[in-house]
């Protein structure tokens, strides 16, 4: 099963394990972080599972959809490395990930 280590808003770091087949969102939601809202429940139609992605695994992820790009476009606090959570799916490549989960708003 692939790890993950979620940064919290606070700086807290926690270690999950993940398991291939969920998207890091539902990971994350599973382990029970609710600091992630999700509020959509993964259909890409809010912004509240943002996070930023260690940029170290930025180019193992696949290419943004124009959906999630939208909504992200409406965050004041995208950045660089900037995704929704529920739209990357976990594999056994991602063991390790880093994700810091992004400021409310």
């Amino acid at each position: 099963m692939p790890r993950l280590v979620v940064v919290l808003r606070s700086g807290a770091e926690e270690q999950i394990e993940g398991e291939v087949g969920f998207s890091v969102m539902e990971s994350i939601r599973r382990a029970g972080i609710d600091e992630l809202d999700a509020q959509c429940g993964g259909c890409c139609s809010c912004a509240t599972c943002h996070v930023y992605v260690d940029p170290a695994f930025v180019d193992q992820l696949e290419p943004l959809a124009d959906a999630e790009n939208d909504l992200l476009d409406c965050s004041e606090h995208r950045g660089a490395t900037s995704r929704l959570s529920c739209q990357i799916p976990l594999t056994e490549g991602l063991d390790g990930l880093r994700v810091t989960i992004a400021p409310e708003g």
